[in-house]
């Protein structure tokens, strides 16, 4: 039964089922937008196109949830939030339909278009949805809920692709994620409370959060952060196989505890943040800058680099859920335009941390992109730190 919310009303109890199901979501959104990784071969050989071509069936879709990021609040500031919600799931469920029977490269393009929408307006959207499912004080924990399922996905979204495209064929391995997403969009349709607009005042124009000294500091923190993050993340598989030496089946095992690890953190982060959300935001980005230097001490060390990286899947899969909370507090009049900002320089913040981490690799090698990390992530630990100060001058 739909629970009916009203601004002048005490909150309803927490719809656990309505979180657990947009962390279904998630995990399929985020397993689609990866599943291509590791089907590059198989989907330039099946649509007649270059495995370049084919890797743009990522990028297209991150371009598209930088737009719809940044707009969505606006373009439907009138409409119920479960029914955006719902709109959001039945696109991913098109958007796969659309790249299992695509006939060639215009119409996967389209198809991971569709994706990219959906990936920008649920994650826009998020935040601010899990601040209205729940109570003040669980909103950490429900963030966790749902970063859990993107952390899992992650982690798996590439080895299951390889796995599926080798028995079932590309088109199988997209196919299989449809049922899933039918079955969050039901779980959605059932399980979510009526989430009418609210009443107050908003931004439909995102930007204008910026003119806010403590927003704009916190999302320097969060642009540098994740700059810094993907500046080294994206090529670790290079730096472990021939820096560190270690084959496949040990790059595999590696990433997988990484990630396994990234899970773990996002349940121990979310008990913390009750009382430490600015201590925990400057906290992350400074160990995860000293794991990066520790890297470049330690590359050739496999066991070394195994416990390090660990550490490194624990802090960064966990960060989103700091950043998250972080936002539900310090936007919480303005929640869903907030988010959509904050998923926009995410996903531009990966854009260039990637591009920048590839050039100076190129350059300089391997040690380059870990060390342009590192200072990143120092640069976010003192953006943070003055975030905090502000929020403390404000808060007096």
């Amino acid at each position: 039964m739909a629970i009916p919310y009203d601004d002048q009303l005490v909150k309803p109890h927490a719809a656990w089922g309505a979180v657990f199901s947009m962390a279904l979501c998630v995990a399929v959104l985020i397993a689609s937008e990866f599943m291509p990784v590791s089907l590059l071969t198989p989907i330039a050989d099946g649509l007649g196109i270059s495995e370049g071509q084919a890797g743009q069936a990522i990028s297209v879709s991150g371009i598209f949830a930088v737009f719809t990021s940044l707009f969505i609040a606006g373009l439907v500031k009138h409409i119920d939030r479960k029914a955006v919600l719902i709109s959001f799931s039945l696109l991913l469920v098109v958007s796969g339909l659309v790249v299992t029977f695509a006939p060639n490269y215009t119409v996967l393009m389209v198809g991971r278009a569709l994706l990219g929408i959906a990936i920008g307006g649920f994650w826009s959207m998020s935040t601010a949805i899990v601040m209205r499912l729940v109570p003040e004080d669980a909103v950490p924990k429900g963030l966790a809920m749902i970063n859990a399922g993107n952390a899992i996905a992650a982690t798996v979204a590439a080895p299951l692709g390889s796995l599926l495209g080798e028995h079932v064929g590309w088109r199988g391995a997209f196919f299989l994620v449809v049922p899933l997403a039918l079955l969050a969009l039901v779980w959605q349709w059932i399980g979510m409370p009526s989430l009418p607009p609210r009443g107050r005042n908003r931004s439909s124009n995102v930007f204008r959060l910026l003119a806010r000294r403590q927003v704009a500091l916190g999302m320097t923190a969060i642009l540098l952060f994740f700059m810094g993050q993907f500046a080294l993340f994206t090529y670790l598989r290079p730096f472990l196989e021939t820096v560190t030496g270690v084959g496949v089946s040990t790059l595999s095992a590696i990433l997988l505890l990484m990630g396994l690890a990234g899970v773990a953190g996002t349940w121990a982060i979310g008990h913390l943040l009750k009382a430490r959300l600015y201590s925990i935001v400057i906290i992350i980005p400074l160990v995860m800058a000293l794991l990066a230097a520790l890297l470049i001490a330690f590359g050739s060390t496999p066991v070394a680099v195994a416990v390090l990286l660990v550490g490194w899947g624990f802090f960064g899969t966990a960060a989103p859920v700091v950043w998250g909370t972080w936002l539900s507090r310090a936007l919480r009049d303005d929640a869903e335009a907030g988010g959509g900002l904050q998923v926009a320089v995410i996903q531009l913040a990966i854009t260039v941390g990637a591009a920048g981490g590839g050039i100076l690799f190129d350059v300089f090698g391997w040690w380059s992109p870990f060390a342009l990390g590192a200072v990143l992530l120092l640069g976010s630990a003192f953006a943070a730190a003055a975030a905090a100060q502000d929020q403390r001058a404000n808060a007096k």
